[in-house]
């Protein structure tokens, strides 16, 4: 009982960064019908900027000044990557056949990995836990079941992140212009909204969450290198896709979903295939809800 208790603690942590990388990917698909294969990078870079932030700041302000500071940081970059990702890769594509913004956001994300590789060297860069310590939860034969407090953090900072994020969708001008984006583009360019604006502030907040979540992994895991956004950025758009791409609670529950998977397969069975027990179950649950477990089904309208 403890043991799965812990795993469930980790696997709801996991799970969050998850799905606040998921968010982003169920934000641009939901906007523009298109998948950001850069996501996952552009994730990568937040990370090596609360890093360098991190390692910059050490010994010369408080800790907590330091994580605000590589939270801020990441946030503006990432943002400020996910504006040129969206006017380079997609916006000259946006009126072109399906594949090619596709094509154009996979080349940026190999020149995203290629640059943090060259500019940051390709060997793993880590920092000390910076909250250490965490609170007992139950002891079991022995066995001692730990929530600490940089996971307490984790799930914290993500409520508060998806909360904000949502009150911006659900009752902000700018939300509801996303939702009018979302729902018919030209209609809501006859409208008055100016869709290219929007669309580009989709892809700056999708980033920020990206980075945010980025900062995050780094102080879970403390080891990080250029090759991260890729493994993470699957696992996240698996996560939109289980939930049902589009849908923004989807995206968070695909991602507790995903992160739980891993977590309890690789405490009872075998680290080495988690990955493969992840997939699987993706398979299954699309044979069965094509949509995702919270996707809606699209209807055409001719």
């Amino acid at each position: 009982m403890a043991y799965a208790l812990q795993q469930l603690v980790n696997g709801l942590t996991l799970g969050m960064i998850y799905g606040l990388i998921a968010v982003g990917y169920t934000m641009v698909y939901g906007i523009i019908g298109m998948i950001n294969f850069a996501h996952g990078d552009v994730f990568m870079v937040g990370a090596f900027v609360g890093i360098i932030v991190l390692t910059a700041l050490a010994g010369i302000t408080s800790v907590p000044l330091g994580l605000l500071a590589a939270f801020i940081l990441a946030a503006v970059v990432c943002g400020v990557y996910g504006f040129a990702i969206e006017r380079v890769a997609y916006r000259p594509l946006r009126g072109s056949f399906r594949l090619a913004p596709l094509i154009s956001a996979i080349g940026m994300s190999i020149a995203l990995e290629n640059y943090v590789q060259v500019s940051q060297g390709a060997l793993e860069r880590a920092i000390p836990n910076l909250i250490p310590g965490g609170i007992t939860l139950m002891q079991e034969n022995g066995f001692v079941v730990q929530l600490s407090w940089m996971q307490l953090a984790i799930v914290i900072v993500t409520l508060v992140v998806l909360g904000v994020f949502t009150f911006i969708v659900t009752r902000t001008p700018l939300g509801r212009a996303m939702r009018a984006v979302e729902q018919d583009a030209k209609m809501a360019a006859l409208l008055g909204i100016d869709t290219n604006r929007t669309i580009s502030t989709t892809f700056i907040i999708g980033s920020a969450l990206a980075a945010v979540a980025g900062v995050m992994f780094l102080l879970y895991y403390g080891v990080i290198d250029f090759y991260i956004g890729f493994n993470a950025g699957i696992k996240a758009f698996t996560a939109a896709v289980l939930g049902g791409i589009g849908s923004l609670p989807g995206a968070v529950l695909g991602g507790l979903l995903i992160g739980l998977i891993e977590a309890f397969w690789s405490g009872y069975a075998t680290i080495a295939y988690k990955d493969v027990a992840v997939y699987s179950i993706l398979a299954i649950v699309l044979m069965f809800m094509p949509s995702g477990l919270l996707g809606r089904h699209e209807v055409e309208k001719v």
